[in-house]
C-alpha cells in the first residue's frame, strides 16, 4: 500500500507478519495466503491505491541464511509475493527465531549485537532483501534489536557492538555496490534495552554510517519510555541519524493503577508469551527518568512493585483504532502525535510505515472482539489496522500514489473503525 506525500516521497505502509510467524518458507506461504491474501481482498484495490498490499516479513534466522546463499530462492519468494498480489520494503530483523514459541519474553534479545550471530543475521536479512524489492522502489529497511538487554553490559560488549555495526555499514555498501539497492538498517529502541530512548540511539549510533544505519521508530516504545515525538525528532535530526522506518503501534494505559478496579483489569493483562515492561511517570520532575519494572506482574505486585501514584503505560501492543474494555485506555493520541510530527510537516522524515501489532492472540477477552488463545480471524484485524492507519495519513495531507482507482469502492466489508481522533 503506497501513499505521496506532498514532497513527493511514496510512503510504503505495511503490516508485520510477526503477528503469524513462520519458521520456514511453505509455512510463511501458507500464513500469507491465509492472512495477508485475505486482508488485500478486503481493503480493495481502491483502498491499496491500485497498488499492493506491503508485507513487512519476518524471516527467522536459517531462512534467511538459506536465502541469502541462494539468489534463485529470493526470486522465487519474490515472484510467490508478485503472485499474491503482495510486495515488501522493509523486514523486521529484531526476533531471531522461535517468535512463535509458547514462551518468547527474554528469549528474543538473543543473541545480541555483541555475538557475530546477530551481525550475520542482520546482513543476511539485507542481502536478501536487496533481492525482493520491487523495482521502483527507493529503498528497503530492515529494524533490528536495540543492542542487547540493559544486563550484562559493560564497556567491553559496548565495544564489541560498535565494531559490529561499523562492520555492518561496510557490508551494506557491499550490496549497494553489487546490487544497485539500497538497504539501510534501524535499531529499534525499546524499555529494558541498551537503547531504550532516543538520547541513547544517537549516543550508541555515533560512528555508524548515517547513510545505512539509523533508528526504527516504534510509537508504543517511544510512548512506553515517556517520550515526546517532536522533540525525539529533533534530536535526531540534530545528530544526522535518519528514521529508517516508523512502527505504527499503541501501548495499554492503566489510567488509575492505585484503583481497585484498574488494578483488576489490569491483570487481565498478564499472560506468559511475550514481555511486558511498564513505565510510570516520576511525578512530573522535569528531566527525571519514569519508574520502570521489566514486567506487568512486577508492577502489580503489592507491596514492591510501582508506587502506581501516576498512569501506567505497558509495553503490551494492543490494536491501533480499538480501545480496550474500561478503565483501561491506550497510548494512541501519543501515536497519532508521531505520525504526524514524522509526515504533518513539509518533508515526510520517512518512507516506510510498518504496523506491528504481534500481540493479537495475547490479548484479553474483549478487545476488538478478542478471545484469548482462539486462532482470531487475522485477516479482518490486518485490514482493520491498515485501513486506520490509512485513514490518518491521508488526514495528514497524503495522498493515494496511484490515481487509477476511481468510482464506487468494490471493496469487501471491514468492520467500521473510529475516525483518527486524539
Amino acid at each position: 500500500m503506497r501513499l505521496r506525500h506532498r514532497d513527493g516521497t511514496t510512503v510504503h505502509l505495511a503490516y508485520c507478519t510477526n503477528v503469524h510467524p513462520a519458521e520456514t518458507l511453505p509455512d510463511l506461504l501458507d500464513r500469507l495466503d491465509r492472512h495477508a491474501v485475505p486482508a488485500a481482498a478486503l481493503l480493495g484495490d481502491e483502498r491499496l491505491g491500485g497498488g499492493r498490499l506491503g508485507v513487512g516479513l519476518w524471516l527467522p534466522a536459517p531462512v534467511a541464511a538459506h536465502l541469502a546463499a541462494d539468489a534463485a530462492a529470493v526470486r522465487r519468494l519474490r515472484a510467490e509475493l508478485t503472485a499474491r498480489g503482495l510486495e515488501t520494503v522493509t523486514l523486521n530483523g529484531f526476533p531471531y527465531r522461535g517468535f512463535g514459541d509458547p514462551i518468547v519474553k527474554g528469549r528474543v534479545y538473543h543473541p545480541d549485537w555483541t555475538t557475530p550471530d546477530r551481525a550475520r543475521y542482520t546482513a543476511d536479512l539485507a542481502a536478501v532483501l536487496a533481492g525482493l524489492l520491487p523495482d521502483d522502489a527507493a529503498r528497503g529497511s530492515v529494524s533490528t534489536l536495540p543492542l542487547a538487554w540493559r544486563t550484562p553490559w559493560d564497556r567491553a560488549r559496548a565495544a564489541q557492538a560498535t565494531e559490529r555495526l561499523r562492520a555492518l555499514g561496510h557490508a551494506l555498501a557491499d550490496i549497494e555496490a553489487r546490487t544497485g539497492r539500497t538497504i539501510r538498517v534501524g535499531l529499534e529502541p525499546e524499555p529494558g534495552c541498551v537503547v531504550e530512548t532516543i538520547e541513547q540511539a544517537v549516543r550508541h549510533l555515533a560512528g555508524t554510517d548515517p547513510r545505512r544505519i539509523g533508528v526504527c521508530l516504534d510509537a508504543c516504545h517511544l510512548a512506553v519510555a515517556h517520550e515526546e515525538p517532536g522533540t525525539a525528532l529533533d534530536r535526531l535530526a540534530a545528530a544526522g541519524v535518519p528514521v529508517v522506518k516508523t512502527q505504527a503501534s499503541c501501548a495499554m494505559v492503566v489510567p488509575r493503577p492505585a484503583d481497585p478496579e484498574h488494578r483488576r483489569a489490569a491483570v487481565e493483562w498478564v499472560e506468559p508469551r511475550y514481555l511486558h515492561q511498564v513505565r510510570e511517570a516520576a511525578g512530573g520532575h522535569l528531566g527525571v527518568p519514569p519508574l520502570a519494572v521489566d514486567d506487568l506482574p512486577e508492577a502489580l505486585e503489592w507491596p514492591g512493585g510501582l508506587p502506581a501514584r501516576n498512569p501506567w503505560r505497558v509495553h503490551f501492543h494492543v490494536p491501533l483504532h480499538a480501545d480496550p474494555p474500561p478503565p483501561l485506555t491506550t497510548t494512541r493520541p501519543a501515536l497519532l502525535d508521531t505520525l504526524d510530527a514524522l509526515f504533518g510537516g513539509r518533508r515526510a522524515l520517512t518512507d516506510h510505515v510498518e504496523v506491528e501489532t504481534y500481540t493479537w492472540t495475547a490479548l484479553p477477552d474483549g478487545v476488538a472482539g478478542t478471545t484469548r488463545h482462539r486462532d482470531r480471524d487475522l485477516a479482518t484485524d490486518i485490514a482493520a489496522e491498515l485501513d486506520w492507519t490509512r485513514r490518518t495519513l491521508l488526514t495528514l495531507g497524503l495522498t493515494p500514489a496511484s490515481a487509477t482507482a476511481t468510482g464506487e469502492s468494490t471493496t469487501a466489508e471491514i468492520p467500521s473503525t473510529p475516525e483518527p481522533t486524539r
